[in-house]
């Protein structure tokens, strides 16, 4: 049996070979056999908007009312936004918001919790 590497972001022993790569199902995370864990530290970490590092599955808090474009409603200040997935973009938190359903946030509008 083929002895394949851990993930180097979630540390599963279930990764499998893809092509040059490999891939975590858990994650969903692929890399080569070239990067290492290093390079995934080197990622620019995402900071709410008092400089507190975010991680995935964090709570947050909106700090400003948030219009919904193509909704009459927005989102109030302090609505909490729970499991949050941090996503690369513009808008880097990918999220499921009571009342409004799957959304994605930027970083500057939320506290961590």
């Amino acid at each position: 049996m083929v002895d394949f590497p851990n993930c180097p972001k979630c540390n599963s022993a279930y990764t499998y070979a893809d092509g040059s790569g490999f891939v975590c199902p858990e994650c969903a995370y692929e890399w080569t056999s070239e990067s290492s864990a290093e390079s995934l530290e080197d990622n620019k970490s995402v900071k709410d908007a008092y400089g507190n590092v975010l991680n995935d599955g964090d709570t947050v808090a909106i700090i400003k009312d948030l219009k919904v474009k193509g909704s009459s409603s927005s989102i109030k200040i302090g609505t909490k936004v729970r499991n949050i997935r941090l996503i690369d973009g513009d808008h880097d938190i990918d999220c499921k918001i009571d009342g409004f359903g799957a959304m994605q946030l930027k970083s500057e509008f939320v506290k961590k919790v």
